[in-house]
């Protein structure tokens, strides 16, 4: 049965239909990528499901149980967490801090508690900072976590705001073009990272990218957007090779050259990425 199931979603802005009845679902302990050109709805859809905006119609469940129409903490205590385009960290508290935050929702202390300054707050206290601790470490920042967030380089803020969303201790999570703006060599370490987050701790992935070389190395499925819609689904091998993806990206007159030349396209996407990574956007 699979973790998450969304069943002919529908989201409108006024006159506009940002995601058009999709069906989508990922079984627990997968790798999937949602991809499409700028203006797909991919994250439109991951604010749906993340409870920010309510579907129009349809139905998303989360093992099992109906999500739509849950405020976004509650889907968080459900154990669905994500990460943004736009890095959102607290940028004027530490790095340990920012990780505490991401722990909240499986602290107990009562506010009495925490001001007579119990033996079980005190002991609470302890574990969280030992966890986030742990965190920084299997993020690969040790000895960062009294640096501030906004003081720390680009892919490591990245690697922090993953830190914080997996301190919640989430079976689903949404990750939203987690190397945007890195270098190839930062790039790949994220991409042996996130592969890390299901292998270590069995956390399943649900992906937006643009890079397509990280799309095609990481992904079990991947799910191809357009207009809302979607287009294509299936291995990296078959997407790379649909001439509707092909379509979406580079235009009809490119799907039609590319056509004859399936091989030679899979060949490219193994060597350089497909030919429909050379369409450049972050937007969703």
């Amino acid at each position: 049965m699979p973790l998450l199931v969304a069943e002919a979603v529908t989201k409108r802005f006024g006159g506009l239909v940002a995601v058009n009845t999709l069906d989508f679902g990922i079984e627990q302990g997968s790798i999937v990528s949602v991809i499409g050109p700028n203006g797909a709805g991919k994250t439109t859809f991951f604010n749906c499901i993340a409870g920010f905006y309510p579907i129009d119609e349809g139905r998303i469940t989360f093992d099992g149980t109906p999500i739509q129409g849950l405020r976004p903490d509650q889907i968080a205590h459900l154990r669905i967490a994500r990460t943004y385009q736009n890095i959102r960290l607290f940028a004027s508290m530490t790095a340990l801090e920012n990780i505490l935050v991401g722990q909240h929702q499986h602290l107990s202390s009562t506010w009495v508690g925490a001001l007579l300054r119990t033996r079980r707050v005190r002991a609470e206290e302890r574990a969280a900072t030992e966890e986030a601790r742990r965190l920084l470490a299997f993020v690969g920042l040790q000895g960062k976590g009294d640096v501030l967030a906004g003081k720390l380089p680009y892919g490591d803020q990245r690697r922090l705001e993953i830190a914080r969303a997996i301190a919640s201790q989430p079976r689903l999570l949404l990750l939203d073009e987690p190397t945007a703006g890195m270098n190839p060599a930062e790039t790949a370490q994220m991409t042996g990272f996130i592969r890390s987050l299901r292998d270590e701790l069995g956390v399943t992935i649900l992906l937006i990218e643009h890079e397509m070389r990280v799309v095609m190395g990481i992904s079990e499925r991947i799910t191809v957007l357009d207009y809302g819609e979607r287009i294509a689904e299936g291995s990296p091998q078959q997407i790379r090779n649909d001439p509707r993806v092909i379509e979406a990206y580079l235009g009809r007159g490119a799907a039609s050259a590319a056509a004859p030349r399936a091989d030679d396209v899979s060949r490219g996407a193994d060597e350089e990425g497909p030919g429909i990574a050379a369409s450049p956007g972050n937007g969703s």
